[in-house]
């Protein structure tokens, strides 16, 4: 039987019965004995405002090409109410999705041989579009308490400028997967570093919904952040991936790149994502305190769950996004992901894809429902225990 729809945690909506149902990666990709914690989808359904925009045009044949700036006057009145962030309607450029928006980005303000650098662990894209782009990576890991180490980045900026080279930091803000989100300060000391070596820098602010009010910093707000850039998406904070679109934003000293990215890029998006992610900001705001509140009861359940059934795995609760970076390193497993896939039924991400950092850890998806997700650390903590 379906969930009470009445449930106070939206992701107790759905029974997983309903959400085998599911088509998607994060339902498909393992068999129906794995409970899937990995790609990061929500466990849960759309604003009703996404619902009803998508509706209508699929209802009145509205299917074609992408138009209009709806989208990025969304984001901008979004920006302001929720950030205290000011940008303007010209410095942005539709694109189909973030890690699209960051390699238009590179090409532009990169050339071959260049390097981009990167604090890990962090999304593992950011490793295989930029190799793929015939640029080098300068990874800098980032601290023990899992924040950006500054001393760390000065240190890459100066090997990925040696020679004169032009660079690029692509930052995940908040970040992916630790789920620190970067104070002012911080970013403001990023900024500073970047213009003092002449580094680029492109943030994917994918996750920035996912923060209470107040407290997520716009990259593109700090003092010196002039030639940044920034790509956004409402994608992950309204569960929005099979409606692409995303937008390119150039700060004040950057509007003559963003003019250099090809205009066909802009075809990427799609209509119906276009109008999706613009009904999202515009009027999604109730689904979405839900939703945050859903997510720190999530967070909180699992909290418990570690500490009574694998007190031994590290988790620092996470200030923002739905994910959860453990630390299983303690249990003594050679491959903690392949491990509680093949012997408890869980799927997670394997810690060494997101690079310098990640060995030895999981991410876990915890954007599901309250059984889901006891289920799963029940079944790993019994896999543990007999192994």
């Amino acid at each position: 039987m379906p969930a009470d729809p009445r449930a106070a945690n939206p992701f107790d909506c759905l029974s997983l019965a309903e959400l085998r149902q599911r088509q998607s990666l994060k339902w498909r990709a393992y068999g129906p004995e794995v409970l899937p914690l990995w790609v990061a989808e929500m466990d849960t359904v759309p604003p009703p405002a996404v619902v009803a925009a998508v509706s209508a045009a699929m209802r009145d044949g509205d299917t074609g090409y992408p138009w209009g700036t709806g989208y990025a006057e969304a984001l901008t009145a979004y920006a302001a109410e929720h950030w205290g962030w000011g940008t303007e309607v010209d410095a942005m450029r539709p694109v189909a999705d973030v890690m699209t928006g960051i390699v238009e980005v590179l090409k532009v303000v990169t050339g071959p041989g260049d390097a981009v650098v990167v604090t890990p662990p962090v999304y593992p894209p950011f490793f295989l579009f930029v190799g793929r782009l015939d640029r080098r990576l300068v990874e800098a890991p980032l601290g023990p308490q899992g924040r950006l180490d500054l001393p760390s980045l000065e240190a890459a900026f100066v090997e990925a400028t040696t020679g004169g080279r032009g660079a690029a930091l692509v930052l995940a803000s908040p970040h992916n997967p630790t789920g620190v989100v970067h104070t002012a300060a911080e970013l403001g000391e990023v900024a500073a570093l970047a213009e003092r070596y002449g580094v680029r820098v492109v943030v994917d602010e994918i996750h920035a919904p996912l923060v209470e009010d107040g407290a997520f910093t716009p990259y593109l707000s700090v003092p010196g952040a002039d030639r940044g850039f920034v790509v956004f998406s409402s994608s992950k904070g309204f569960n929005l991936a099979a409606l692409k679109a995303a937008l390119v934003v150039a700060g004040p000293g950057a509007t003559e790149d963003l003019a250099r990215i090809p205009p066909e890029t802009a075809m990427g998006a799609s209509m119906l994502g276009m109008l999706a992610h613009t009904a999202a900001l515009v009027s999604g705001r109730e689904w979405l305190v839900e939703h945050l509140a859903g997510i720190h009861a999530q967070r909180d359940l699992l909290a418990g769950l570690l500490a009574d059934q694998l007190p031994a795995i590290g988790y620092r609760v996470p200030a923002a996004t739905y994910l959860a970076w453990l630390d299983c390193r303690p249990l003594g497993l050679v491959d903690p992901a392949a491990f509680f896939l093949e012997r408890a039924g869980v799927a997670l991400n394997d810690g060494v894809p997101f690079g310098t950092g990640g060995a030895g850890h999981v991410r876990l998806n915890l954007a599901t429902s309250t059984e889901v997700l006891t289920r799963a650390v029940q079944q790993m903590a019994q896999a543990y225990a007999a192994r």
